[in-house]
């Protein structure tokens, strides 16, 4: 590897397009090239503001290019798992976005290629760079709560998605539901063993005709006793509704919304604060760029990614107990992995 880290971005959608402003702000960091089939005018002028030299529509060619040390996974879901077997055996680093693949034995198949070609693998769990939800884990792990018995997340977006979204998406739990999933470990510090869900259609009847839910409340039991409850909902009129809190037997560790501002006005009439930053992209600016900080070390020390192949895994599978407890009624027990 060179004095700097060079980088190709498969996928030049919103998501690759804040992970190049992100790595281009990141010390030592070289991206050299974005690709994407759709790639155009616009595309290319975005890549000379950001002094990315190469454009194509081929991403084969990053894999093909032996200077490329990592890259990045941003474009389809159906595509990530076939592209991340190619890039393991091609020598390269890896960050893909999750979900890595709706299948749990693709996702073992994809995994054991990638552990065999002996590269870095990261998935994208944004979240777990959050300063809010971090500081909850690390008070954690500090024993400030004591032994964890309760994690509660409270996840809901401000506008639901369309229902061609929904319909492709894999629905709430797969595309939605998943980041809590894996927040819900985290934060606990343990693995999911069983899960009820409970869902309706209170938003938009046209993603319950899609095949979907927009409302859920999900119930979880960890191997080290603690239970989880999980609420989400695709539309917060308010904004973008992120919160959680851990209780344990010495205390609790919560985290509010992030807003424009903390400053809160009372007077006689009540008491009046600002809403929550309404668009993800706001809400979690730092975490994507943190997120992205934290895989280049990866890569450049050769260490294991902070968000690694179990936790591509196991998200997965809770989501797919998630759904099939949401159709039978009954808790499902969590597939192994």
């Amino acid at each position: 590897m060179s004095d700097k880290l060079r980088i190709g971005i498969i996928g030049g959608g919103r998501i690759g397009r804040v992970h190049a402003i992100n790595l281009n702000r990141v010390a030592g960091v070289d991206v050299r090239i974005l690709a994407d089939p759709f790639a155009n005018a616009d595309l290319e002028a975005f890549c000379q503001e950001q002094n990315i030299p190469s454009v194509t529509k081929d991403y084969k060619e990053i894999l093909a290019d032996s200077e490329i040390d990592a890259v990045l996974i941003c474009s389809p879901t159906d595509t990530h798992a076939s592209i991340t077997r190619e890039a393991a055996k091609a020598g390269k680093h890896i960050f893909c976005e999750k979900p890595l693949d709706p299948e749990p034995d693709v996702i073992r198949e994809t995994l054991e290629v990638v552990r065999e070609a002996g590269v870095v693998f990261q998935i994208g769990f944004n979240r777990r760079f959050d300063h809010n939800f971090r500081g909850i884990r690390q008070v954690v792990d500090q024993g400030k709560v004591g032994d964890v018995h309760v994690v509660k997340i409270t996840s809901r977006d401000p506008e639901p998605p369309n229902p061609e979204y929904v319909a492709v998406s894999g629905g709430l739990f797969m595309d939605m539901a998943i980041h809590d999933f894996d927040m819900a470990r985290y934060l606990a510090g343990s693995e999911v063993e069983r899960v009820h869900a409970a869902g309706a259609v209170l938003v938009d009847p046209a993603i319950g005709e899609a095949g979907d839910i927009d409302t859920a409340v999900v119930t979880l039991w960890f191997a080290n006793g603690a239970l989880g409850v999980i609420d989400n909902s695709r539309k917060a009129a308010y904004g973008y509704d992120q919160r959680a809190e851990v209780f344990g037997s010495a205390g609790a560790a919560s985290s509010e919304n992030d807003g424009a501002s903390t400053v809160r006005i009372s007077g006689a009439d009540g008491v009046v604060a600002e809403k929550p930053l309404y668009f993800f992209l706001e809400r979690y600016a730092e975490s994507f760029a943190q997120e992205m900080r934290e895989f280049a070390e990866a890569v450049r020390t050769g260490t294991a990614a902070p968000c690694g192949p179990n936790d591509a895994l196991q998200s997965v599978l809770i989501a797919r107990a998630a759904k099939e407890s949401l159709q039978t009624g009954r808790p499902v027990a969590v597939e192994r992995a």
